[in-house]
């Protein structure tokens, strides 16, 4: 069972949930605030507090968590799979993986990869009930395609002949998946509807997600390269790949601020550039690094900086 959980990586659902998390403070908050200024001031703190105990938010909020961690989980198999039968996490530099190291079999890692995936569908089925209910059959069938798409990127990032983690495209299916899809679904999750200024917190929490990927591709750029895994930071070059993770952090911020002023109600909005702190250092750390290992401490860095991101930026919606 330890063998397992290391498998399963749980340093990583910080990064995983916080699309959800942001989602969920926006699709919860916003309905409530346009209802509200439909109100009399008097009446303002009633209908909140009623609201809220009506919602049936929480029940989404967990389900979502709890579906989204099956995906990473899932991923996080297929991950250690794919690359071990591969031979690429041979001469791996930083945490051990699984089957390359012999811990866990192939065949184990297989019926692991199925447990896994069919606990996620069955919970990814329970979320899409509890938020559809019978009545919208249409946005069940959507729903219940975007989690298959979810479950087939996850494996395909590294397993099969055609794994797209292996020809550069990890970090686009990590921009739509772990920012687009999910801060936008879980907001449609609870709102129905689709407001197009939440794809820019989106954008953020997906650019802030593609850093990380490309900070683990600098970091093994390397043994990618010796291993035929051509992600992009292999294709690109070290140098470049440098000026690509400032892009990536960079322009999150801009994407975030541009919300803020757009959306501004309350300085408290701005309370998610404390979380642009540590981004910033890790910006300093980066330039000025020479030895590609030394970046794996990183990678908690920057992943716990977009969990935070997600809880200020959420948190200053609603102050």
């Amino acid at each position: 069972m330890k063998n397992y959980i290391k498998a399963a990586r749980l340093r990583t659902l910080p990064l995983s949930v916080s699309g959800i998390i942001l989602g969920s403070f926006l699709g919860v908050w916003q309905p409530i605030q346009t209802s509200l200024a439909e109100l009399d001031v008097v009446d303002k703190t009633y209908f909140k507090v009623k609201h809220i105990e009506v919602f049936p938010s929480i029940y989404i909020f967990l389900l979502a968590i709890l579906t989204t961690i099956g995906f990473q989980v899932l991923s996080n198999f297929a991950n250690d799979y794919g690359d071990g039968v591969k031979g690429t996490d041979n001469q791996r530099e930083g945490e051990a993986r699984m089957v390359a190291s012999g811990a866990i079999t192939p065949k184990q890692m297989k019926n692991a990869m199925i447990v896994t995936g069919v606990i996620t569908t069955i919970i990814a089925l329970l979320l899409i009930y509890v938020s559809f209910g019978k009545d919208n059959f249409l946005y069940s069938i959507i729903f219940f395609g975007l989690g298959i798409a979810s479950i087939v990127a996850a494996i395909k990032y590294t397993v099969g002949k055609s794994a797209y983690g292996y020809s550069g495209f990890g970090d686009v299916f990590v921009f739509i998946f772990f920012g687009l899809l999910a801060v936008v679904g879980t907001y449609f999750l609870y709102t129905k509807q689709l407001n197009f200024i939440i794809f820019l917190p989106a954008i953020t929490v997906g650019l802030l997600s593609t850093a990380v990927l490309n900070l683990n591709n600098m970091r093994d750029r390397e043994n990618d390269a010796v291993s035929g895994k051509n992600t992009l930071v292999v294709k690109m070059g070290a140098e470049s790949a440098k000026m690509y993770h400032y892009f990536l952090i960079v322009a999150s911020f801009i994407v975030a601020l541009l919300y803020t002023v757009i959306t501004f109600k309350s300085p408290y909005q701005f309370l998610f550039i404390i979380a642009y702190i540590p981004l910033l250092k890790h910006l300093v750390f980066v330039y000025k690094n020479k030895e590609e290992t030394l970046l794996d401490g990183e990678l908690k860095k920057v992943a716990l900086s977009t969990f935070l991101f997600s809880i200020l930026f959420g948190l200053g919606q609603i102050l």
